[in-house]
């Protein structure tokens, strides 16, 4: 499979390209600025879109939506609590001092066990809320790419709307510390980590955990 990580707009939240090398069918999971480096990225591989995957709504994973949509045509999948979100990205964005375009509607929700082919590849969805209520996060063979749900060394965020400390920490423990240790954790910001490494160190969520909420 190949994996191409980008760190993209003025927040630096990570968009993946996942693409299959036998069909040249991909998936970008989280565009969240920058498309046209995206669109970069797809055409040094000769790779298709098929799908563009949201993990959560917050802007700077979705800002690039629309124009991702408008230059390949692929569906936005998105989990319905978290769709919402894509009407006012550029309210959001605004708060924060920057500019974002409201993102098209998405073209299908996700759901807890769904499958998403590409390829040759099939990408498992687990529900993670808890730094959004629409969290999700998308599984393969040793990898899970779970957005800002799990950073190393921390966790999403859980005081902005819809945020729960206790939901988080249930999603982290149930649903991805129970995958084998070795499978690496592509996160939202900063550097991929592995799920052995979290449960044994995160001060927030790991075995030793202090952090209370």
């Amino acid at each position: 499979m190949i994996i191409k990580t980008l760190a993209v707009g003025p927040i630096m939240a990570n968009c993946f390209i996942l693409g299959c090398e036998e069909t040249l069918e991909a998936v970008v999971i989280d565009p969240g600025d920058e498309a046209d480096r995206i669109l970069r990225a797809l055409a040094e591989s000769n790779l298709t879109v098929k799908w563009i995957l949201n993990t959560h709504g917050h802007f700077d994973h979705v800002s690039a939506n629309k124009p991702m949509k408008d230059a390949t045509g692929a569906p936005i999948l998105i989990h319905a609590e978290d769709a919402p979100m894509l009407e006012q990205l550029s309210d959001s964005a605004a708060a924060w001092g920057l500019k974002a375009e409201n993102s098209p509607s998405p073209d299908r929700y996700l759901n807890d066990g769904d499958q998403i082919r590409f390829g040759k590849i099939t990408l498992g969805v687990l529900y993670t809320p808890g730094h959004t209520r629409g969290g999700v996060t998308f599984h393969t063979d040793g990898h899970v790419f779970v957005g800002d749900t799990l950073f190393a060394g921390s966790i999403g965020r859980t005081d902005f709307p819809g945020g729960s400390f206790e939901i988080l920490k249930q999603s982290i423990q149930k649903k991805l510390f129970v995958l084998p240790d070795a499978v690496q954790v592509h996160t939202g910001h900063g550097p991929s980590t592995t799920i052995g490494d979290e449960k044994r160190t995160n001060p927030f969520v790991g075995e030793n955990a202090s952090f209370q909420g």
